[in-house]
Parts: structure tokens; sequence; C-alpha cells
């Protein structure tokens, strides 16, 4: 069984998340504060984590940086729970690696519904290969030109997405569906954020994802 961690000092709402995640046939781990969670590091290894922005002692935002630095929990999916209205901190959040968030009060059986989501077993296992950038959809694995190009999740879907319809052009609102689903939709801000981060990685394999003004993103093999 899968193991989530859930990170909050709101030991209700930990509780009550919890309930509805462990009825999905998750192993549900609570933590209160964020050094015992990082403690906890130590011990288990989580497949999805639901990490609240507001703790004592350590942030959420320190946490989640933490984690994507270290390469053995990088590429853990990892889901914030914001306070209403605190948008600047979604953002902060999305530009340090979260794959998605939730605004507190939120529906418990959305939480359980996108935790399932982040943790669906892959069913394609294929490797693609698209100018000089090389995706293996069975290791959520990316290179450009041999080097080996860390992405998040959320930004492992957006590119995949891209590099299997080459020329096709992408809507904002439909890269949003591919990367979030329609669970709830995220700030529209979010795609543009995170293809800037997928360019930043690709370095000099950004050129193959174009920026169609006032439409969206497409990806083409030619190089301008």
């Amino acid at each position: 069984m899968k193991n989530i961690a859930i990170i909050d000092d709101d030991r209700d709402i930990v509780d009550l998340a919890a309930f509805y995640i462990e009825k999905e046939g998750f192993i549900v781990r609570k933590y209160y504060s964020g050094d015992t969670f990082l403690n906890a590091l130590n011990t288990y290894r989580f497949d999805c984590i639901v990490l609240d922005i507001m703790l004592p002692r350590i942030d959420g935002i320190s946490i989640l940086k933490f984690l994507k630095a270290n390469e053995r929990t990088r590429n853990i999916p990892v889901l914030l729970l914001t306070a209403k209205g605190s948008e600047g901190e979604v953002i902060q959040g999305i530009e340090s690696g979260a794959d998605d968030y939730i605004t507190k009060p939120f529906s418990p059986k959305v939480l359980a519904a996108k935790v399932k989501a982040f943790t669906r077993e892959r069913d394609v296992k294929a490797v693609i290969e698209k100018g000089n950038i090389k995706i293996d959809f069975e290791k959520y694995e990316v290179s450009c030109s041999g080097k080996n190009v860390k992405l998040t999740i959320t930004e492992f879907k957006l590119l995949r997405a891209l590099l299997e319809s080459p020329e096709k052009v992408f809507g904002r609102d439909e890269l949003l569906e591919i990367a979030w689903g329609d669970i709830t939709s995220p700030l529209d801000r979010a795609v543009d954020v995170h293809i800037r981060h997928i360019r930043e990685k690709l370095g000099e394999c950004e050129k193959h994802i174009k920026t169609v003004r006032g439409v969206g993103y497409k990806f083409s093999e030619e190089l301008d």
C-alpha cells in the first residue's frame, strides 16, 4: 500500500483528511509540525505529501524547497494546503516545485481525489524522442541532448503532452486540464509558471517549446 503524509498543525483537519484518504486504500501518516515530518523521511518513503504552508517552526515553503532539492524526495508529488486569498503563497509554492494546491476550507473528498490522481499507476510504457529531447514515460525521465533533466510530475505531464502532439497549439485551459484534471482549476498563471520552469531546466532544448501569442504553447522539432 502507498504511504501518504499529511502535515498540518490543525489536528481536526489532519484527522478529517486522513479519514477520506484512507477510504481510498492508502496508508496515511500524520504530522503536526514540519520537524517531525522531516525526521520521518529517514524512516518512510512517501508516494504523495499533503503540506500546509503555515506551520510552526518550519514553514511549508521551506519544507517544499528541501524536498525538491533532495534527490531522494524531489519527485514525490506535493499538494499544498493554503489559506483563502493567499494567492502570493500559492505562486511561491508553485515556483518552489509544488504540483498542486487546495484552499482551506476544502472538501476532504476533493483532497482525496487529488491524492488518488497523483498516485495513480502509470499505464504507459514508452520512450519518445523529438528534436533533442528524449522522454521515458515508464521511468519518468527526461533528457536534453543526452543530459538528464529533473522535472516535477506536473512539469513532466505538460512536456509529455507537448511532445506527443508536435506542432499542435495547446491553449492554457487545455494544459490546465492535462496537468490538474477537472477536479479544480488552479490559478491561470500556473501554466505559464510551469512552462517557464520547464524551459529553464531544458537549457539548450528550451527553444523547442514555442509560445503562440494570445493562445498558448506548442512543441516544434524545428529550432529558430
